[in-house]
C-alpha cells in the first residue's frame, strides 16, 4: 500500500513512517521544508511538498496514494481555534479527494472536552463547543458514508519516549523554572498514556484494517494520576513536589495548566478487540525513570 502521511516528520509521525516501511508499505510523506524532505528521504520515504494550508497539495497527495494517515496539526496554542479550523479544512480536502474510492483515511483526534463520568470509551462523542477538534473527527468519519474507509484515532494525552517534545517535557521545564514539581488540586485527575512505538503500530493497523466509521483509542495506560507524574519529575530533578490550587493552575503552568488539570482517563478495550493491538512499550512512569527526559532542558514555555 502507498500511504500518504501528513505530520510525517513529527515525533509520532517519524515512528509511523518507520512502522509502515517496516511492514512493506510505501510512504509518501508531506514535507513543508527542505530539512523535512531530507529526513523523509533518509528514512526511505518519498516526499510530497506542501503544508496543511496548501489544500491542493493535500488533495494531490491523497489522490496519488492508496490510503492516508493524517497526523499534522498546527500546535499554536495562542490561536488554538485557528489551528482547529485549519485542521478541519485539511480533513475536508483529503476526504473529498478520497470520496468514492473505498481507500482508508485515518485521522487524528484527542480526548479533551469529551463529557464523561468514567473512562472515555470509543463510542463517546465530543461536542465541538467543548471539544473543538471533535468537528474534524466528525467530518472525517462522515466520509464513511461517501465511500471512504474513514477512521479516527484518538491519541493519549501523552505519547512518550525518547525525542518527546510535547506535554511532559513542558512540565519538566516548568518545574525547572519554578523550582517545584507541582500538580493541580489533589492530583487525582488522570492522563492516558502510550509509548510512541505502540502508537505507531496502531496507526499501521488502522490504515490496514480499521472498519469505516471506527473510533480507535491510542491508549496503553487508561489513566496515570497527574500527582504521580509530578512526583516522578520532582524525584528526577531533586525538587519538592507540591499542590497548586486548581484556579491557579494556568498561572503556575502557563498554557498547559488547563490540560494538566483535566481528567482524561480513557479505555482502549474496543480498539484492542477491533484491531488486535496490544501495547508492549514501557509505561509513562517507567519512561520517566530513564535519562532521555532529563538530559537537557526539554522545552520553552
Amino acid at each position: 500500500m502507498r500511504v500518504f502521511v501528513t505530520g510525517a516528520t513529527g515525533f509520532v509521525g517519524t515512528a509511523v513512517v518507520r512502522e509502515l516501511l517496516g511492514a512493506g508499505h510505501q510512504v509518501l510523506g508531506l514535507a513543508r521544508s527542505d530539512r523535512g524532505a531530507a529526513a523523509l528521504e533518509a528514512a526511505g520515504a518519498a516526499v510530497h511538498r506542501g503544508s496543511l494550508e496548501d489544500l491542493d497539495s493535500l488533495r494531490s497527495g491523497a489522490a496519488a496514494s492508496d490510503g492516508v494517515v493524517h497526523m499534522a496539526f498546527v500546535h499554536d496554542f495562542s490561536d488554538y481555534l485557528g489551528a482547529v479550523r485549519t485542521d478541519l479544512r485539511a480533513v475536508e480536502a483529503i476526504g473529498d479527494a478520497l470520496a468514492g474510492t473505498g481507500r482508508p483515511f485515518v485521522t487524528t483526534s484527542g480526548f479533551a472536552g469529551i463529557a464523561h463520568d468514567r473512562a472515555i470509551v470509543e463510542t463517546d462523542t465530543g461536542d465541538p463547543a467543548a471539544a473543538p477538534r471533535a468537528a474534524s473527527e466528525a467530518a472525517a468519519l462522515a466520509y464513511a458514508e461517501r465511500g471512504v474507509r474513514a477512521s479516527a484515532l484518538r491519541l493519549a494525552a501523552t505519547v512518550h519516549g525518547a525525542g518527546d517534545h510535547g506535554f511532559v517535557p513542558t512540565l519538566i521545564e516548568v518545574a525547572r523554572a519554578t523550582g517545584v514539581s507541582a500538580y493541580p488540586g489533589d492530583g487525582a485527575n488522570r492522563w492516558p498514556a502510550v509509548a510512541r512505538r505502540d502508537a505507531a503500530r496502531l496507526y499501521r493497523l488502522a490504515v490496514e484494517s480499521a472498519p469505516a466509521g471506527a473510533r480507535l483509542h491510542g491508549v496503553a495506560e487508561e489513566g496515570v494520576p497527574v500527582r504521580d507524574i509530578a512526583e516522578a519529575i520532582g524525584r528526577r530533578l531533586g525538587l519538592p513536589v507540591t499542590s497548586v490550587p486548581p484556579e491557579e493552575a494556568e498561572t503556575h503552568f502557563g498554557w498547559i495548566g488547563r490540560v494538566f488539570s483535566a481528567d482524561l482517563a480513557a479505555s482502549s478495550a474496543l480498539t484492542r478487540q477491533r484491531t488486535g493491538w496490544e501495547p508492549t512499550g514501557p509505561g509513562l512512569l517507567a519512561d520517566l525513570d530513564g535519562d532521555h527526559y532529563f538530559a537537557a532542558p526539554a522545552a520553552t514555555v
